[in-house]
């Protein structure tokens, strides 16, 4: 039975990945930290719960030994627009924290998840069908950090022997944690508002195609890489995952037909509207689905209705 460390359990991957982690491995197999302390509440749910600031490598081996980690699921981050606000914060924890980790796995004997981003493509990547193997020059804090990990997870695996792996994530729509200062937030923040109050101040333009997935599919990802065959796998960082491509007006289109008086507006934020504008319009995620079977059930219609009832019982 695998003993599971999952490194900032408290974000919007981390916290429904436990959920799932748990329903597979066990609660007590599954070990939760974060850089808060959550609430009595949450804690409960959490439990057990370590916590843990991935800059401070004697507290990560601490917890390792403790609980005879071999797996981690490293999964803090600063996100994109919060990024660029905070540089250096951004770099300390996605890659300081990174390397605090894979040298605990190293001595330790874990395996690592790492979790990349549409983010580390730029604006000299190839925009549509973008390949698993392509050129890489991001303009970003966070795309740098996220480039920067994929070789360096590669580099622990090939000089070190680290079960290192990681999926390139695309927006993550989810209804239970909220994200925190992602470009694609907005795909998650109009369900709220439609529901609310039927009407939606978009921060990107009209015609901007960004990659997607719904929670679901993105916990399978998580869950699936590091569990798949290792002799199959040509790649191991940074595999191109999707589910569905979709620009603003695709998306309000689809909830209209369940909300007809739903409008949307656009009030665009030059920040976020930057960074979208040097990422994939799509990606091509046959790597993954060759290599270990990856396979989304989400598309845009089924993750649209199933969206709207859960934000629907939530903020009831």
């Amino acid at each position: 039975m695998k003993n599971i460390l999952i490194i900032g359990a408290q974000g919007q991957i981390g916290s429904e990945l436990t959920t799932e982690l748990r329903k597979k491995y066990g609660h007590k197999h599954v070990i939760c930290s974060d850089v808060r302390m959550p609430s009595h509440e949450v804690l409960n749910d959490l439990s057990p719960f370590e916590r843990l600031d991935v800059t401070n490598v004697e507290r990560i081996a601490q917890v390792v030994k403790k609980y005879k980690i071999d797996t981690i699921y490293h999964l803090p981050a600063i996100l994109s627009a919060v990024a660029e606000e905070k540089p250096q914060i951004a770099w300390n924890i996605g890659i300081n924290g990174l390397y605090n980790v894979l040298e605990v796995a190293r001595e330790s004997n874990c395996a690592v998840f790492f979790p990349s981003s549409i983010g580390a493509f730029g604006p000299t990547t190839p925009p549509d069908n973008t390949p698993q193997d392509v050129i890489q020059r991001p303009d970003t804090m966070y795309g740098v950090t996220k480039v920067a990990g994929e070789l360096l997870c590669d580099y622990y695996h090939k000089r070190f022997g680290v079960d290192t792996r990681g999926v390139r994530f695309p927006g993550i729509i989810s209804y239970v944690t909220l994200p925190g200062g992602g470009t694609t937030d907005y795909a998650v923040e109009i369900f709220y508002e439609a529901i609310k109050h039927q009407k939606y101040h978009c921060p990107l333009k009209a015609g901007t195609y960004l990659d997607m997935m719904y929670m679901p599919d993105a916990l399978n990802a998580a869950i699936s890489i590091m569990e798949a065959d290792p002799s199959r796998l040509v790649h191991r960082n940074g595999f191109n995952v999707t589910a569905m491509s979709f620009e603003p007006e695709t998306i309000a289109a689809e909830i209209r037909k369940h909300i007809p008086g739903f409008k949307m507006e656009y009030h665009n934020d030059p920040i976020r509207q930057a960074i979208a504008d040097t990422w994939p319009n799509s990606m091509d995620d046959s790597c993954a689905r060759e290599e270990w079977s990856w396979n989304p059930e989400f598309n845009l219609e089924k993750m649209t209705i199933d969206m709207l009832e859960k934000v629907a019982v939530k903020l009831k």
